[in-house]
């Protein structure tokens, strides 16, 4: 294997644990914001993890965050809870950053 093999080896294997990372890191910004959700819709302690499983799994309708954007924002529409379009952008930053703190 020629050197320049075995570098665009490196730097696939290098994207490959960069990606598995930021998915990891997405999937625990998205369980703290579901925790923060359900708190404002007052869910119950076994309704809330139910519901911090939807909001992880609606990330995965499309690529981005506004699919989780649009989750949170419908189900705060549907219970009548009026929290203005940019809180929830900035929960969404600042849990981001926690948890890139937490896993990077």
């Amino acid at each position: 294997m020629s050197k320049f093999d075995e570098r665009e080896k490196g730097f696939e294997k290098k994207f490959i644990r960069d990606e598995e990372l930021q998915f990891k890191v997405n999937a625990k910004r998205n369980k703290y914001l579901g925790e923060w959700a359900a708190k404002k819709l007052g869910k119950s302690d076994t309704d809330k993890e139910a519901y911090v499983q939807e909001v992880i799994k609606s990330d995965f309708a499309e690529p981005g965050d506004e699919d989780v954007f649009r989750k949170i924002q419908g189900d705060f529409k549907k219970a009548s809870i009026d929290i203005p379009d940019s809180e929830i952008r900035e929960q969404m930053s600042s849990l981001l950053e926690r948890a890139q703190k937490e896993l990077l």
